[in-house]
């Protein structure tokens, strides 16, 4: 390979990593929802599952694994959405529960506290790139 050829590689491939983003977990969506957070379908009424801040998020039909969710941990961030809802954060969330909603309107439901710490929009459903952790 020519001298040029190969500087064109490179030139193509460093475009490329600054103008895409790279994804290393599972891509889904997010939406919000309010307090109150009482009774989960993973301890009920227990007030010692919130983690603080109150970073927690309910999973639909594809995480829960018939409840083997709770407790998980995930690292979120926004990739997209309409009117650029995404800020530059990632938050980690803990699961608490079963969303709710049938059919649920995301992959996951995050509490207020959490979403805005990833989108600037509470009323927004985003796209969410998530990894367990």
């Amino acid at each position: 390979m020519g001298p040029k050829l190969l500087f064109m590689v490179i030139s193509i491939g460093l475009i490329l990593c600054k103008e895409g983003m790279l994804v290393l977990g599972d891509i889904g969506t997010a939406t919000s929802y309010d307090p109150p957070y009482l009774p989960t379908k993973c301890d009920g009424n227990r007030q010692d599952q919130l983690p603080p801040g109150n970073l927690l998020v309910s999973v639909s039909e594809g995480l829960w694994d018939n409840g083997a969710a709770c407790g998980r941990r995930y690292r979120l961030r926004c990739l997209s959405g309409n009117n650029k809802p995404c800020r530059s954060g990632i938050v980690d969330v803990r699961v608490v529960d079963f969303c709710s909603k049938r059919p649920c309107p995301s992959t996951i439901v995050m509490s207020n506290e959490a979403f805005s710490v990833i989108s600037r929009y509470p009323n927004a459903k985003i796209n969410v790139e998530y990894i367990q952790v």
